[in-house]
C-alpha cells in the first residue's frame, strides 16, 4: 500500500473538472499513475487500483511519491482544471482555487 501524500502530515486528493479540460495531457506527462485521457479526450484521475474514475468530481488520493508531480499538474494545466486538497477540510492546497 502506498503511503498517500499531506500537507503537514493530512492526506490529500485530487480531482479534475472535465467542464474545464483542455485534453492537453499535460497531467498525464507528469503522473501517469493518476491521471489518463479518456477516449473522450479528457482528463480523469484513476482509482489507486488503476481504475479510471469518470463520475464528475471523483477523488482520488495522492500518494507521497507523487505529490510534486501531482502538485506541478495543478500548477501547468493550461485549463486550469485539476484540484488538490486536503480529505480533512476540502481546502485546496494546489490548483486554481488554492490561495
Amino acid at each position: 500500500m502506498q503511503q498517500e501524500a499531506g500537507v503537514d502530515g493530512e492526506a490529500l486528493e485530487v480531482w479534475i473538472d472535465q467542464d474545464l479540460c483542455t485534453g492537453d495531457g499535460i497531467c498525464v506527462q507528469y503522473a501517469p499513475e493518476v491521471f489518463e485521457l479518456d477516449i473522450d479526450g479528457l482528463a480523469y484521475v484513476k482509482s489507486p487500483g488503476d481504475e479510471l474514475l469518470q463520475t464528475p468530481g471523483a477523488t482520488t488520493p495522492v500518494p507521497l511519491t507523487l505529490l510534486r508531480d501531482v502538485a506541478d499538474s495543478a500548477k501547468e494545466c493550461p485549463g486550469d482544471c485539476i484540484h488538490v486538497r486536503r480529505v480533512s477540510d476540502s481546502v485546496e492546497v494546489y490548483g486554481p482555487d488554492a490561495e
